[in-house]
């Protein structure tokens, strides 16, 4: 059985990123793949801000994403790159942390001024940490993505679309180095 851990960058809690992170969720419950999801935000800020290795929430958060087979780094884009807590949290991942993981990253923006977020400013950034798996990311733009009023969202077909090809070439991926293993 397949772990998986979602980093997600998101600073607050009701984020249309987690429009997208429910469709991630959905999927890996269906396969019984065991899923665990770091909210940075809800690390201990001290923490975060002065890079405390040895800080009890971070050792954790650091054995799951060392456990895990696949990984989902999530963030919203703001003035062209992924938050500042993502980068805090990202700061405190050990070198090659990333090492051996399929990575699936996703992120949202207002515009389509910011789509290649992902590609310069992300990825570099999770290659340091070892990853060299990195599966083909998702832009959304906030517009696709709808809060319902009963909770929970709705994404536009195309965006829906996307999301599903790449989460299921990810996992065709993950699949595939759990079983070389």
């Amino acid at each position: 059985m397949a772990k998986i851990v979602v980093i997600s960058g998101s600073p607050t809690p009701n984020s249309r990123l987690n429009g997208l992170l429910d469709v991630v969720r959905q999927h890996v419950e269906n396969r019984k793949w065991e899923y665990n999801e770091i909210e940075v935000r809800s690390l201990p800020a001290e923490d975060l801000l002065h890079v405390k290795f040895d800080s009890p929430a971070i050792v954790e958060a650091n054995r799951l994403i060392a456990e895990a087979d696949g990984v989902v780094v999530a963030t919203p884009i703001y003035k062209a790159s992924y938050t500042g807590v993502l980068k805090a949290f990202l700061d405190l991942i050990p070198q090659k942390g990333l090492d051996n993981k399929t990575i699936l990253p996703l992120a949202i923006g207002g515009t389509i001024a910011h789509l290649l977020a992902i590609d310069y400013a992300l990825k570099p950034v999770l290659s340091v940490l070892g990853a060299s798996n990195i599966v083909g990311g998702v832009y959304a733009l906030d517009a696709q993505v709808t809060r319902l009023e009963e909770g929970g969202f709705d994404l536009v077909d195309e965006l829906q679309d996307r999301l599903q090809n790449k989460i299921n070439a990810w996992i065709q991926q993950v699949d595939s180095s759990t079983a070389l293993s």
